[in-house]
């Protein structure tokens, strides 16, 4: 499944970021896919761990909100698999769980996640919290040039 937004008003000049975002929960990914439309950010989505390194790598997204407790592997699995890929070490990730364990919290962080957010997850402050990832970039430069180098060339 892959969701497009449209540049929202209030983001007129501002280069369209790609967020993927991975959660086993339908309702988790309607909910935020369209809060971070709106914020107009463009997003592609992934139901399980497994997908969500494979959709990490195939689309090179400019960082990812990422639920912990999700079938075919933690989300502490995907950070690990997530860092240790150099097409993927450097992207910011958000983690968005509903678990509470201070130890699953401590290995997220130790992983250099940008934030670790709390479910039901607070929208503005998601937003928020992504929008300060790019508020430094003035032109789609860096993700252009990081896309390029994710990408794969066609053989002649």
């Amino acid at each position: 499944m892959r969701a497009y937004c449209f540049k929202s008003e209030e983001i007129t000049t501002h280069y369209m970021f790609k967020i993927l975002v991975a959660d086993d929960s339908r309702f988790q990914i309607a909910l935020l896919t369209t809060a971070l439309q709106e914020k107009g950010f463009e997003v592609v989505v992934a139901e399980d761990a497994c997908q969500a390194g494979m959709v990490a790598r195939r689309t090179a997204p400019d960082a990812i909100v990422l639920d912990i407790n999700m079938p075919g592997g933690s989300g502490i699995e995907v950070l690990r698999r997530l860092r240790r890929s150099l097409k993927t070490q450097s992207i910011p990730v958000v983690v968005v769980s509903g678990s509470s364990d201070s130890d699953v919290r401590n290995a997220a962080m130790e992983l250099g996640v940008t934030d670790f957010l709390a479910k039901p997850v607070d929208l503005d402050r998601l937003c928020a919290v992504l929008s300060g990832l790019f508020d430094r970039v003035n032109t789609p430069a860096r993700s252009a040039k990081a896309r390029e180098a994710h990408e794969v060339s066609p053989r002649a």
